[in-house]
C-alpha cells in the first residue's frame, strides 16, 4: 500500500510497477485513500490505463477527476500549467493528490527529453504546496534509462519492497542533461531571417506554409500566434532578430526559431501567470498550443523547436 503519510508539504513520488496488478494495486491505494481523507484526487494518464482505474473505481469514479494524458500531456511542456497546477489552484485549501503519468512507451525520442524535464521541473514548481504527486513508471516497458531518469527526478521510489528515499535523486542534473543541441533542420526546410521590420511577413509565411501543408484552419491560426509570440520574444529580447525554419517530417510541422537570447529561468512557460503581472505569457501561450516543444538553452543564444500534428 502506498503511504498516506508526508514528512513535509509536497511529495512526489515515482511509482514503479511491473503489471496490470501491480498498477491497479498502487494506484488505487492512493486514490482510494485520498478519498477517504475528503482531499481532491486527479488522475491523468493514458486512455489505457484511464480505463483500467475507470472500471476499478466505480461509482466513485464521480468523485475524480480522470484524463487521458495522451491528449493533455501530448506537449510535457503543457502538463504543470494545464494539467497539475489548473488542478491543485482550484483547490488551495488542504492536500491534493494526483497521479500523474506523463512517460510511457509510445513516446518517442525527440517527446522524452521533454518529459524527462518536466519531471524534474515538478520538485521546483511545487515546493512547500500541499501536493501529492504521484508517478507511475512501468518497469516492464520502459528502458532502463527512463527508470534512472525517475530515480534522479523523484525524492522518493514506491516498488514492490515499499517506499525509500531515492539516492539519485538530483532534478537540477536532469534539467541540464536534458538541455541538449537540436538536430539541425533538413536541408530542403523553408529557412527565413527575421528582425522587427519583417515579422509580419515571417508570419504570412508560416501560415502559407502551414495551409500548403494541409492544416485545419484552426491549426493554421494557432501556428500565427506561436510564430508571432516566438520571434517578437526574439526581437524585444533576443538582439532584435533571429531565423525561423519551417519543414514536414513524420506528420508533423516543424518550427524552429533560433535567436542569441538565453533563457535563465527552466520553468519559464511551465507556470501559470498571474493576471497582474505583465506580459511572460508567450512561453506559456506556445506550450499550449503546441504538440511538443523542446528549447535549448545556452548563455550564447536559444532554439525553441515547435511541433503541430499536421
Amino acid at each position: 500500500m502506498i503511504s498516506a503519510t508526508h514528512a513535509g508539504p509536497f511529495r512526489h513520488p515515482a511509482f514503479f510497477y511491473r503489471n496490470s496488478d501491480e498498477y491497479l494495486t498502487g494506484t488505487m491505494d492512493f486514490v482510494r485513500a485520498g478519498l477517504a481523507a475528503g482531499e481532491p484526487v486527479a488522475v491523468s494518464v493514458p486512455a489505457a490505463k484511464l480505463a483500467l482505474l475507470r472500471a476499478a473505481l466505480g461509482t466513485d469514479v464521480a468523485a475524480v477527476r480522470m484524463l487521458d494524458m495522451t491528449v493533455e500531456g501530448r506537449n510535457p511542456g503543457r502538463i504543470i500549467p494545464a494539467v497539475l497546477c489548473a488542478f491543485a489552484d482550484r483547490h488551495a485549501t488542504g492536500r491534493v493528490r494526483i497521479v500523474g503519468e506523463p512517460v510511457w512507451a509510445g513516446r518517442s525520442a525527440m517527446e522524452y527529453p521533454a518529459c524527462a524535464q518536466h519531471e524534474a521541473l515538478i520538485n521546483a514548481a511545487f515546493r512547500g504546496r500541499d501536493v501529492t504527486i504521484l508517478c507511475p513508471y512501468d518497469l516492464a516497458a520502459l528502458p532502463a534509462h527512463m527508470i534512472a531518469d525517475a530515480r534522479a527526478t523523484h525524492p522518493c521510489v514506491i516498488g514492490p519492497g515499499g517506499e525509500i528515499a531515492s539516492a539519485a535523486y538530483d532534478p537540477d542534473h536532469i534539467v541540464d542533461t536534458y538541455n541538449r543541441p537540436l538536430p539541425d533542420p533538413p536541408a530542403t526546410a523553408t529557412v527565413l531571417g527575421f528582425d522587427g521590420g519583417t515579422l509580419a511577413r515571417v508570419r504570412h509565411h508560416a501560415t502559407d506554409f502551414a495551409r500548403a501543408a494541409g492544416l485545419s484552419e484552426r491549426r493554421v491560426a494557432e501556428l500565427e500566434l506561436i510564430v508571432g509570440e516566438a520571434t517578437t520574444n526574439s526581437v524585444v529580447h533576443a538582439g532584435g532578430g533571429g531565423t525561423l525554419a519551417l519543414w514536414c517530417a513524420d506528420g508533423q510541422l516543424c518550427c524552429r526559431i533560433r535567436d542569441r537570447g538565453h533563457i535563465a529561468d527552466p520553468l519559464a512557460g511551465r507556470l501559470p501567470a498571474a493576471l497582474s503581472t505583465p506580459g511572460g505569457r508567450g512561453l506559456l501561450l506556445i506550450n499550449h498550443l503546441a504538440d511538443l516543444v523542446r528549447i535549448h538553452t545556452r548563455p550564447e543564444g536559444t532554439t525553441l523547436h515547435v511541433e503541430l500534428a499536421v
